[in-house]
């Protein structure tokens, strides 16, 4: 029992420290820096606070090396209910991270564009400016990306935690309406990009999902439900 509730309190402790960062570098340092439709104050706000802007790839990078242990931490706590699908949100997750983890690139690309090096002489300022707004585009756009993966393992998650019997039907339930939020997100940009702003506006109600590490951290599992359901893992 002491071993199960360590788990879940580590899971939950590593899930609300992805929730505190993550909004740090995915939205305030963008909202900071970036200024719609002008690659040239947002290149020169960039230069001007440089420092914010390498502190949010730190913060995202803090995040993706989480997530790794996070995945392993939720796959222990409920594999007892269905090994294969505990897979499938084990792997949807890793590969949101690994996907994730390689949209750093065009935040270091965007560095080396402003660094003023040698060799970017050949390009004009203008040129140097609309290069770093592509690149922040496209940042964008493989984050969405992510968010899909993630969305395949937020619907399998709240079924499993739904399921499992010992953690609360609610949480699953708050899980599978989140993941609805990211498909719709995703898939929506994907067909209706021109409903993206309105997408964008709700994406905050995935912010709901954070009663999932609360659970974990404060009631952690029930382990007598636990090994009423599954006693062979105990």
């Amino acid at each position: 029992m002491n071993t199960l509730n360590k788990t879940a309190k580590f899971a939950g402790v590593l899930y609300l420290v992805i929730t505190v960062l993550a909004p740090f570098s995915m939205s305030f340092v963008p909202s900071a820096l970036i200024v719609a439709n002008d690659a040239t104050a947002t290149s020169s706000n960039i230069l001007a606070a440089e420092g914010l802007f390498r502190a949010g790839i730190a913060s995202d990078a803090i995040v993706f090396l989480a997530e790794i242990a996070l995945t392993v931490a939720l796959y222990a706590l409920l594999k007892p209910v269905n090994k294969t699908l505990s897979l499938i949100a084990a792997f949807s997750r890793l590969a949101m991270t690994i996907v994730q983890g390689m949209n750093l690139l065009p935040y270091f690309f965007i560095l080396l564009l402003l660094s003023g090096s040698g060799y970017m002489k050949s390009f004009v300022p203008d040129q140097l400016h609309a290069l770093v707004m592509l690149f922040l585009n496209a940042h964008e756009y493989v984050a969405l990306i992510g968010g899909l993966f993630f969305g395949l393992h937020l619907v399998v998650l709240g079924y499993l935690v739904y399921q499992s019997g010992y953690l609360p039907r609610f949480v699953g339930i708050v899980l599978m309406a989140t993941s609805l939020i990211y498909l719709a997100k995703g898939f929506g940009t994907i067909v209706f990009p021109d409903y993206k702003p309105m997408l964008d506006s709700i994406a905050f109600l995935a912010f709901i999902e954070i009663v999932f590490p609360l659970w974990l951290l404060i009631k952690g599992v029930n382990f007598e439900r636990w090994q009423k359901h599954y006693p062979a893992s105990v």
